[in-house]
C-alpha cells in the first residue's frame, strides 16, 4: 500500500518551530522578498508603481519607503490584506504555518490561544486567510472538450432545535418548519483540475452559475437529483444513482463527494457552525485545501503569503474594527 502524502518527508519542508525560531528581520525579509519577488525584493510603490523609492524608516518601527514620484510613504503590507496590520510580521508568518498546517481548518479559538490573543483578532486573521485563498477562484473557469467535471450539492446550517416534548414536535424536512437560514453549498470538480464551490439557497439556483463556469463541450457528471435535470440541455450529462452504487460503469462523482468530506469534518471537528454570510469562505478554503493536498506545507504557506500580499484589503472586514463594515 502507497504511503500516505502527509505521512511522506516532502509533505513536511517547514516546522512551526523553524518559523518561531526566525527573527523579525528575517520575517521582513521573507515578505518582501514574496511581496516583489519580480523586482528580487526591491520595493515598487503600490501606489503609483514605481522603482525609485528610498528607506524611510523609523528607528523602532517597521519598514518603511517613499516614493520619489508619489511621494508618499508605504511599508511591506501597504494595500494588501495585512493592511494596518497590529502584530509583528513573525506572528502573521506563525498564523500562517499554523493554518496551512492544518489539513481539515483551524477553529479561531484554538488559533488564538496558539498566538496568545483575542478570540475577535484570531477571528477576522482566519478569515483574512480564507479571502486570500479564495482570490485563486475569481472567475476560475472548469472543463472543456474531453474534461470531465464533477458536481454536487450539500446543506448547511439553518439548525432546528427539536422541541422537548413529544407532543410538540415537528416535521423538520418540511419548508414550513425551517428558519429559512439553510443554505446549500455546490461545488464544480474537474478530474485532475480545480474545485470551485458556491453558495445558494437551493442545488437548481445553481444552474446559471453552473452554466458560466463549466465550459461548453465538458462531460458532467452528477448524482440522481431532479435538480441537475436543467443541466442535460447544455452538457453530455453521466448520473449516479447513491441509492443503488456510489460508482458504476465508470461513472461516480466521488471527487465532489471527497470535497464536501473534508468541508463536513472541519465542521464538525473544528469549527462546529459554518453557516450564515461566512459559508462561502469556509466553502473555498476547503476547496484551496483539496486543490492543494499535495502541496509540502512549506510551498502551502509561502502561497498563502504571496496570495495575501498580493490581495487587495479585505472586502469582508475592511473598517470591521471601527464598525464601518456591517458583517
Amino acid at each position: 500500500m502507497a504511503q500516505h502524502f502527509l505521512l511522506s518527508p516532502a509533505a513536511k519542508t517547514l516546522s512551526l518551530a523553524q518559523v518561531m525560531r526566525m527573527s523579525h528581520e528575517e520575517a521582513e525579509t521573507m515578505f518582501v522578498r514574496i511581496r516583489w519577488s519580480e523586482t528580487n525584493g526591491e520595493p515598487v510603490c503600490p501606489g503609483c508603481a514605481c522603482q525609485a523609492v528610498y528607506n524611510v524608516r523609523r528607528p523602532t518601527g517597521p519598514a518603511r519607503w517613499r516614493c520619489k514620484a508619489c511621494d508618499k510613504e508605504f511599508t511591506i503590507t501597504s494595500g494588501t490584506l495585512f493592511a494596518s496590520h497590529k502584530m509583528p510580521l513573525q506572528s502573521y508568518l506563525s498564523a500562517i504555518a499554523i493554518f496551512c498546517n492544518e489539513v481539515k481548518g483551524k477553529a479561531a479559538l484554538a488559533l488564538s490561544r496558539d498566538l496568545g490573543t483575542s478570540y475577535k483578532t484570531s477571528f477576522v486573521l482566519a478569515h483574512k486567510l480564507r479571502e486570500a485563498m479564495a482570490s485563486e477562484l475569481k472567475g476560475k473557469h472548469v472543463g472543456g472538450d474531453g474534461e470531465t467535471v464533477e458536481i454536487d450539492g450539500a446543506y448547511f446550517g439553518g439548525y432546528v432545535k427539536p422541541s422537548n416534548l413529544k407532543e410538540n414536535r415537528r416535521d423538520r424536512r418540511l419548508a414550513k418548519n425551517q428558519n429559512g437560514k439553510r443554505r446549500v453549498v455546490v461545488v464544480i470538480r474537474e478530474r485532475g483540475g480545480s474545485t470551485v464551490p458556491a453558495v445558494f439557497k437551493s442545488e437548481s439556483a445553481s444552474l446559471g452559475w453552473i452554466g458560466s463556469r463549466v465550459a461548453p463541450g465538458t462531460k458532467v457528471v452528477a448524482d440522481e437529483a431532479a435538480s441537475w435535470n436543467g443541466l442535460e440541455t447544455r452538457y453530455d450529462v453521466a448520473r449516479i444513482d447513491h441509492s443503488q452504487a456510489y460508482s458504476l460503469n465508470g461513472v461516480y462523482s466521488n471527487n465532489a463527494e471527497s470535497f464536501f468530506s473534508r468541508l463536513r469534518r472541519g465542521e464538525i471537528g473544528h469549527h462546529h457552525h459554518v453557516s450564515g454570510p461566512y459559508l462561502v469562505r469556509y466553502a473555498q478554503e476547503s476547496a484551496w485545501r483539496e486543490d492543494n493536498r499535495r502541496v509540502s506545507n512549506g510551498d502551502q504557506t509561502r502561497n498563502t503569503v504571496a496570495l495575501a500580499l498580493s490581495s487587495k484589503p479585505s472586502v469582508d472586514f475592511c473598517g470591521y474594527w471601527q464598525r464601518h463594515k456591517a458583517v
